[in-house]
């Protein structure tokens, strides 16, 4: 338990620059007082969900000797890692979304809790389908940079791209990618979308094992 605690702390640790960026981010976000829309500071506390896999992955591996602690041990408190910092960043969003928010009452306020749809479902299922999201978008950048090193990797980043470059210019190609986006976002559906996003976190967890297995210290 002590190496797990202690890998946790040292992956927190090691984003504090995110967490500072994140913050100040938030604090300084402005929008202009003559638009009739007002961007939500809650929406830029996704950014420490984008940022931290990069830390955690060209960063934290290579210090893992010294922890103790296995690749397998650091991959599974990496995904616990994830985990709280993907329930915090909810429910900073969910409070600013609650609280903050209705303060402004001369601009239309976008929150992505509403774009999504998942306001609509009330506030604590709002909070977990948040959090599930959040994860799943935490755990496929910790494997998509985990592969950077492999031609698996490489291809992976080929194929995404292909699939935007394809699939935009082509009507019936990309009323699929909307879907799919719908399904994992914009989705007002609450069971269907926390088990859409879980199981994907879930999925890409397993070949994050698979890759792990193949990377040196």
């Amino acid at each position: 338990m002590k190496p797990v605690l202690t890998v946790i702390k040292r992956n927190f640790a090691s984003n504090l620059i995110a967490l500072i960026i994140t913050i100040l981010v938030v604090l300084l976000s402005t929008t202009s007082s003559d638009a009739s829309i007002s961007i939500s500071r809650g929406n830029y506390t996704y950014l420490y969900m984008l940022m931290i896999p990069f830390f955690i992955v060209y960063f934290n591996f290579s210090k893992l000797i010294h922890l103790n602690a296995t690749k397998k041990d650091n991959f599974w408190c990496s995904i616990l890692t994830y985990i709280i910092a993907a329930a915090s960043i909810s429910m900073v969003n969910t409070f600013i979304h609650l609280v903050i928010d209705p303060m402004n009452q001369t601009q239309i306020v976008i929150n992505l809790l509403e774009l999504s749809g998942w306001w609509e479902n009330g506030v604590f299922v709002a909070f977990f389908q948040q959090f599930a999201f959040l994860l799943m978008l935490a755990v496929f950048l910790h494997v998509l940079l985990s592969m950077q090193s492999y031609w698996y990797g490489w291809m992976t980043d080929t194929v995404l791209v292909a699939i935007i470059c394809v699939f935009l210019p082509i009507q019936p190609l990309r009323q699929i990618l909307v879907g799919f986006f719908k399904l994992i976002m914009f989705n007002g559906n609450a069971l269907l979308h926390i088990s859409v996003c879980l199981s994907i976190s879930m999925v890409l967890a397993f070949v994050g094992l698979a890759v792990l297995k193949r990377r040196s210290i």
